[in-house]
């Protein structure tokens, strides 16, 4: 992508709304602007983050054997009746169409899911099953903060486990409690479980994940083992719940060990074991092995896909701005013409540009007629984790200087050679 034809509206001076840092980064960054309270349109630098946020979650649900759907955003306000549950209190925005029904902005997904599978699902042999999709949502905060960690409208990855009994949809949980460890490893984020309140949603067990970061919202105390533990690619479950973790007020000195370590949190994901909540008040049943109807078991796991995206910053960048994963980074290389209109510089940044696209690294050419100054500023700023710069003096030894945005390295690499270093 040609920055000269992109639409990138960085932002020297930090918006004075804005009070955290990932708030700071991405408004400056030009990846989000406010429409109204709580609401972000999301840019096109934006919107590529939060779609590769996405794919690596729905990639690791996929792999667990979760199978995605899509639901509508607007649900029937009579659903949530049957389920008992009635509405998510003020924070439920409800319209009435035209036929005067009312219809709920969906702020979570349970009696939708459970209609699905009531009206879908007829035999134990079809679990378990595990369905879920990545939507937005709208919950009418009462004070809308931080930008995207605690806006109104937001993207969510919802899943939803069915079996036939209990010891069946623990492992269901456990399935996911597995897979969100891998969703967080891939995001560069080391995350945290706790136990915790099941809240508005029900049900009778409840772990949500914390990531670490010095800015984070809550005051988190654990173990010290869980930096170890959550770093294997085996989860030992029963040694992880073991370990005492707390946030908060719920943090009690009395029984956390010695060498208890404190810092700062943020939830990025929750998930949930909901027994029969909502499957026995919508009758989901299936016909048990026995020939007779069984009400099943669900669970139920969430994470905050677009609120990722503001925990990723929170937790990795420095006094220039953000520093990506390359997993997530919205371009993975960039080039800076150090003087635009030479013609040397300009024929190598252009061959090396169709060069680097044709390899298939995503690449920002940074093609603009502004100082050179500027240009390393806003590479910094938008965090891309390589950058390449073309420069006269660097061009005459047929090099450019390569710059690791993560550790600030630079080094001379030959201009035929920079694929093989940024790859």
């Amino acid at each position: 992508m040609r920055l000269s034809h992109y639409l990138l509206p960085v932002l020297k001076e930090t918006p004075s709304e804005a009070t955290i840092i990932s708030h700071q980064l991405m408004l400056r960054a030009g990846m989000i602007r406010q429409l109204s309270s709580g609401i972000y349109n999301w840019l096109p630098l934006g919107l590529n983050v939060l779609k590769k946020v996405e794919n690596i979650v729905r990639e690791e649900m996929n792999k667990a054997g979760a199978v995605e759907l899509l639901m509508p955003t607007m649900q029937p306000a009579s659903l949530w009746a049957e389920s008992g549950r009635g509405d998510y209190g003020k924070e439920t925005l409800i319209v009435t169409d035209r036929h005067n029904n009312q219809l709920i902005y969906g702020p979570t997904n349970e009696e939708v899911i459970t209609d699905i599978f009531r009206n879908n699902v007829r035999s134990y042999k079809e679990l378990p099953l595990n369905l879920y999709h990545i939507q937005w949502k709208f919950r009418d905060e009462i004070r809308p903060r931080f930008g995207v960690m605690r806006g109104r409208e937001f993207l969510m990855k919802d899943a939803y486990s069915f079996d036939i009994d209990e010891k069946s949809a623990k492992e269901s949980y456990d399935t996911m409690y597995r897979a969100y460890f891998k969703i967080f490893k891939r995001l560069g984020l080391k995350a945290i479980p706790f136990k915790a309140d099941t809240g508005a949603i029900g049900g009778d067990m409840s772990h949500e994940f914390q990531v670490i970061a010095n800015t984070g919202e809550s005051e988190i105390f654990y173990d010290p083992k869980f930096e170890e533990l959550v770093d294997t690619d085996e989860l030992d479950i029963p040694t992880l719940r073991s370990l005492y973790s707390a946030a908060d007020e719920m943090h009690d000195p009395a029984q956390a060990p010695s060498d208890v370590k404190s810092a700062r949190g943020i939830e990025v994901g929750h998930i949930f074991y909901l027994g029969d909540k909502y499957s026995a008040a919508m009758k989901a049943e299936v016909m048990g092995a026995d020939g007779k109807s069984t009400t099943v078991k669900m669970g139920c796991y969430g994470i905050g896909v677009s609120r990722l995206v503001g925990a990723i910053i929170e937790a990795s960048h420095d006094e220039n701005g953000i520093i990506w994963p390359e997993s997530v980074a919205p371009f993975q290389a960039a080039i800076i013409n150090v003087k635009s209109g030479h013609e040397a510089c300009d024929k190598a940044c252009e061959a090396l540009y169709a060069h680097l696209c044709e390899a298939g690294i995503e690449t920002l050419y940074d093609d603009r007629k502004e100082s050179a100054g500027s240009k390393f500023a806003t590479q910094d700023l938008i965090g891309t984790p390589w950058q390449i710069a073309v420069g006269p003096r660097s061009l005459e030894q047929g090099n450019v200087e390569l710059k690791n945005r993560k550790t600030g390295e630079k080094q001379d690499v030959p201009l035929d050679k920079v694929i093989a270093y940024v790859t």
